[in-house]
């Protein structure tokens, strides 16, 4: 249980003394905490709950062709185990690439953010800790809308777009954000929102209709419940609400502060919703995770004072850690994430 923490602790402690730093070391201790978290993900044996399952995935790209995998759904994550495994390597390779993906994504997002490493705090404890180490697929899927999050908040949507669909690749639901690139547009709005509007429809059409129907059976007539669901919409709205309530002092242009807004909306949608598929929406809820380093990379800076500015850090820290600490010892299914193995220390 301890690598979590310390996980945590060190963007933690990186956040309390930010404004301490000079800039040449926060980008060195930076660059080596990403890295180690992309070891502590990537390397991670036997943790996370559907471990056996990818396992099993992996093992069985010796029955298919490259090709065939188009078929199988999510082709990006099984051609890269396909290449794996038919290069001889392990599973191992497999997360250490999807690590990288989804913290590169998270990197790249809190980068965009005035308090990066509020940002990365915020990161850990759900998002890095519980999806990139259980829902590896989606997490590399969430690590490309991330990329393209940042990019559209600087009114780039063909990059948004494009993120979106590689990210599509590796988990179809990724599509389900495409509509967001013409909510949020500022310039020639009916034009975007056509051409979003054709590319949504197309990609929903290529991702998501052959699972339609099987989403439908698995997530909404077998009531399918994801314990812990309402929990986790609920950690979405608490920034939304902050977002909303404050929305007149944190935005720093009009195209970021309509996407945003826009998300808040689509994340409050979320907790009524959570009631009649909590799978389903917990797993589109993943999606709206970056609202919380959005909102919290950026609360601090309402404070006049430096020790409002200190007071409000520490609650975020403070925060988050309660987070960890109840996920770890409450959570239904924290047993599959302890204790923590890492392949360098087998």
């Amino acid at each position: 249980m301890w690598t979590y923490w310390m996980l945590f602790a060190l963007p933690a402690i990186g956040a309390i003394s930010q404004r301490h730093l000079l800039a040449t070391s926060q980008r060195a201790a930076w660059w080596c905490l990403c890295g180690i978290l992309i070891v502590s993900v990537g390397l991670r044996f036997e943790v996370g709950g559907d471990w056996f399952n990818y396992l099993g995935h992996f093992t069985s790209m010796r029955f298919y062709s490259l090709l065939a995998l188009w078929d199988r759904g999510d082709p990006g994550y099984y051609w890269i185990n396909w290449l794996v495994f038919h290069s001889g390597g392990s599973i191992v390779w497999v997360n250490l690439i999807c690590a990288g993906i989804v913290v590169a994504g998270v990197s790249r997002f809190a980068r965009h953010q005035p308090l990066p490493w509020v940002a990365l705090a915020v990161a850990v404890p759900y998002l890095l800790i519980v999806v990139a180490m259980g829902y590896t697929r989606q997490a590399a899927a969430l690590g490309f809308a991330m990329i393209g999050l940042a990019a559209l908040g600087q009114y780039q949507i063909r990059r948004f777009v494009a993120f979106v669909f590689i990210g599509a690749l590796f988990h179809k639901s990724a599509v389900l954000l495409l509509p967001i690139a013409a909510l949020a547009a500022t310039r020639n709005r009916l034009w975007t929102a056509f051409w979003v509007s054709i590319i949504a429809a197309t990609g929903s059409y290529l991702f998501l209709a052959e699972s339609a129907e099987v989403l439908w059976e698995n997530y909404v007539q077998a009531n399918y419940h994801s314990r812990g669901g309402m929990i986790r919409v609920m950690m979405n709205a608490v920034p939304s609400v902050l977002l909303l309530s404050f929305r007149n002092r944190l935005f720093y242009n009009e195209q970021e502060r309509r996407l945003w807004l826009w998300m808040a909306a689509l994340s409050l949608l979320t907790v009524p919703l959570v009631l009649v598929s909590s799978t389903a929406i917990d797993r589109l809820a993943l999606y709206f995770i970056p609202i919380q380093m959005f909102t919290f990379a950026r609360l601090p800076l309402l404070a006049v004072e430096r020790q409002g500015y200190q007071l409000i850090v520490a609650g975020i820290v403070a925060y988050y850690a309660a987070v960890l600490f109840v996920w770890l010892n409450y959570a239904s299914h924290a047993y599959a994430w302890l204790p923590y193995r890492n392949y360098l220390f087998l």
